[in-house]
């Protein structure tokens, strides 16, 4: 992908996030575009960094730290780990991450805390939901997520921030919403279940849905294709 062609398809993301947040009347500001850069070469993403991008998705750690090596110098950059995390994984995310995306069980959050180095702060987490219930996608089901809220926002080293969903893919904007309503309400029912957390992240919509996610109060839409281009098979 070249300067040119990165520049335009940033444009064109941007501003079809635009208009999905105009024709759903909320504000401008009430979303952001994460840029999934995995698979993609550091130099795309300096590049994209120049053009004003600044919050970046990363599914695979390794990588991601080759990447964070490499860019060092670039200030405001904000790295979000958005893939299933591995015990053996949370360490180097804890320590090298500002967002995990993906937390989905009680194991993960507890070793987040405990290796969330002190001087960073705590780390911002939103809880991933298996909200099409299906049988090969990580997530918490709905009718456990209370409970592993409750035991999440208790942990001092994060900040429960929201949720995070990958729905099934579907056909036609009303099928696309449905999912994306369930996860809303989800959040709906966690704020009042815990007033006391900062919950208001709804990590949801991707290339295919983005219109659909923001109708539905996506505040973070995760696009990798629309920007970067087909991923390179790893």
């Amino acid at each position: 992908m070249t300067d040119l062609v990165l520049r335009e398809s940033l444009a064109a993301a941007r501003a079809r996030l635009a208009r999905a947040l105009a024709d759903a009347g909320r504000p401008a500001d009430a979303a952001r575009l994460l840029a999934v850069s995995k698979t993609k070469p550091a130099a795309l993403i300096r590049e994209a960094w120049r053009l004003g991008q600044r919050e970046f998705g990363e599914n695979y750690v390794q990588e991601a730290l080759d990447k964070q090596v490499e860019l060092a110098d670039l200030d405001g950059i904000v790295w979000h780990f958005i893939g299933p995390l591995q015990s053996n994984k949370t360490r180097a995310v804890a320590e090298h991450f500002a967002w995990v995306h993906s937390v989905d069980r009680e194991k993960i959050a507890v070793r987040l805390n405990d290796q969330r180095p002190a001087q960073l702060g705590p780390l911002d987490v939103c809880l991933q939901v298996n909200v099409s219930d299906e049988a090969t996608k990580s997530g918490v089901g709905l009718d456990a997520l209370g409970p592993l809220a409750e035991r999440v926002a208790a942990l001092p080293n994060l900040r429960l921030r929201g949720l995070m969903a990958i729905p099934a893919p579907a056909e036609g904007l009303a099928a696309q919403r449905a999912p994306f309503a369930r996860l809303r309400e989800a959040l709906e029912a966690l704020r009042t279940r815990l007033p006391e957390a900062p919950l208001d992240t709804l990590s949801m919509g991707m290339s295919a849905d983005l219109e659909a996610a923001v109708l539905e109060g996506a505040t973070l839409v995760r696009l990798g294709t629309a920007i970067f281009g087909e991923r390179a098979r790893r």
